[in-house]
């Protein structure tokens, strides 16, 4: 008997012990804390990619500008943390934040010739406060942007910060409550191309042309990029505005798969001494992948690129002249089953 009582006794201690188990995983486990969507890279930003024109398809099957030329946006996740769902609604406080200063000290120190700028205002917009509603455990914050006149040359960057109330607590843990978004707007033939295959060399020299790595192409309008000249300038020259060389896409054919490319300075400036030879042409190809059916690979190659130019700045009151010529290359992988076309790149 006193054997049977010990077992009793243990059984109705672990039912116990159960019960009060299941009690605590209803309660919630953690805080109901705010916070941003927005994971840094290795270069202490959140890289996010939206189109330079919001499209939409009209009644004919078109795409078409669906706010104007120029004028995006883009929705930034606010996420609601926690084991249970958030039972009220939050006016969430949201402000530009002083983090960039901190990044830029952190990462370059005095050089503030490297340092990431803020968006200014007349490219974004977007309200105060963004109410997340009873139920909802993620909500979506709109930027509204017009990237009309924006010079890509320089390092944009969007900080923002969520800032604690009575109501709600910003999430306490470092960068979660606060975004730091570098934006890049895009169009169909922006993105980093590959320069294998485009030689420089010095002038005189073209037994000696080298292959460069990748070349970023930087929205100017709808039709239009701009790369840095040759094959060796990039965001770690201070002064790579002074060596944008701008390409133009014409279409040619009815899909637009096929066009031609005309390179030029808009500037004219007489010490960059750009001389273009020639029109390039361009070529768009669809591959679908071969394990995962539902990827395509699009690939833009320009070919027949030829000019010259002169780095009159990197040794002072030296002009060294190059030779560029040969194809770039840019793939882009699309995610078919999102119907979403900027959100069916996989950058």
């Amino acid at each position: 008997m006193k054997h049977i009582s010990i077992m009793l006794a243990s059984l109705a201690g672990l039912l116990l012990l159960a019960t009060a188990c299941n009690d605590e995983w209803k309660d919630e486990q953690y805080e109901h804390y705010l916070s941003f969507k927005a994971p840094l890279n290795d270069a202490g930003v959140s890289a996010v990619y939206v189109p330079y024109t919001r499209h939409t398809t009209n009644a004919n099957g078109e795409s078409v500008p669906l706010y104007g030329v120029g004028i995006s946006n883009y929705q930034l996740p606010i996420i609601v943390s926690g084991t249970t769902n958030n039972d009220k609604d939050l006016n969430v406080k949201i402000v530009k934040s002083d983090t960039l200063s901190i990044l830029n000290y952190e990462r370059f120190q005095n050089r503030t010739d490297l340092y990431y700028q803020e968006l200014p205002d007349q490219y974004v917009s977007y309200p105060s406060t963004h109410q997340v509603k009873a139920g909802e455990n993620v909500s979506l914050f709109q930027l509204d942007f017009n990237f009309e006149g924006i010079d890509m040359s320089k390092k944009w960057v969007l900080p923002l910060e969520i800032v604690s109330t009575d109501q709600y607590q910003a999430h306490p843990r470092k960068h979660y409550a606060k975004a730091l978004l570098r934006v890049y707007p895009f169009n169909n033939y922006s993105g980093t191309y590959s320069a294998t295959m485009q030689k420089m060399s010095r002038q005189g020299n073209a037994d000696n042309a080298a292959g460069g790595e990748d070349t970023r192409a930087y929205v100017v309008d709808e039709n239009t990029v701009f790369f840095y000249a040759g094959n060796d300038i990039d965001e770690t020259r201070t002064d790579r505005e002074l060596y944008k060389v701008y390409a133009k896409f014409t279409p040619v054919t009815e899909d637009g798969k096929n066009g031609t490319v005309q390179f030029y300075d808009p500037t004219n400036n007489t010490e960059l001494g750009l001389q273009v030879d020639g029109v390039a042409t361009y070529s768009i190809n669809d591959q679908p992948d071969e394990i995962q059916p539902y990827l395509l690979h699009r690939y833009i190659t320009i070919s027949g690129i030829k000019y010259t130019f002169n780095d009159y700045t990197y040794i002072p009151g030296v002009y060294q002249n190059y030779v560029v010529e040969g194809t770039l290359t840019m793939e882009r992988k699309l995610n078919t089953q999102i119907p979403d076309d900027d959100q069916a790149i996989e950058w």
